[in-house]
């Protein structure tokens, strides 16, 4: 009797606690957050900060990403896309630097439903934040995981790839 009430307890506590973001939900949290919006409902483009971002979601399949254009990645460096991924690593956080189209992005990728509406307010700062640091600090907010700010890191290198290409 006591493990089925500690079974109904984190039962109800977990339906309490989930999350039912959806489209009409998200376009509140966008229209109160953006400087400018236009779009239909699940692809919406808007201006935070003087950040331009595009917000496109999947419904049926429980897929949201908010994004931001850094970029053309064929004006980007070596050295510049080595410290993007090692920024993917300490100081992007929640979003990442990605490459799709030719484009550098500053991206954050999340389940639509299980999205908190102070997740989707994060998520709009970080990749805003992410976008403007690109090329000096590389980070989503002043948080840098796993060590200071101000610490010196090594110099990542590329090594030359020396395997057979397909």
């Amino acid at each position: 009797m006591k493990y089925l009430n500690i079974i109904i307890l984190f039962f109800f506590s977990s339906i309490i606690y989930s999350q039912d973001m959806n489209n009409n939900a998200l376009q509140n949290i966008l229209n109160k957050k953006a400087d400018t919006i236009s779009g239909v409902s699940g692809n919406w483009k808007f201006t935070y900060k003087e950040t331009l971002m595009l917000c496109v979601t999947d419904e049926t399949n429980n897929r949201m990403r908010i994004i931001s254009p850094i970029a053309e990645s064929s004006v980007l460096d070596k050295d510049l896309l080595l410290d993007s991924m090692t920024a993917n690593f300490h100081s992007a956080l929640d979003v990442k630097y990605a490459i799709s189209d030719g484009i550098l992005w500053s991206v954050y990728i999340h389940p639509l439903k299980e999205l908190s509406n102070q997740q989707v307010e994060d998520a709009i700062s970080q990749v805003h934040f992410a976008a403007k640091t690109f090329g000096t600090t590389f980070s989503s907010t002043p948080l840098i995981f796993g060590g200071a700010a101000n610490k010196q890191k090594p110099k990542e290198k590329i090594k030359e790839n020396k395997t057979q290409k397909f």
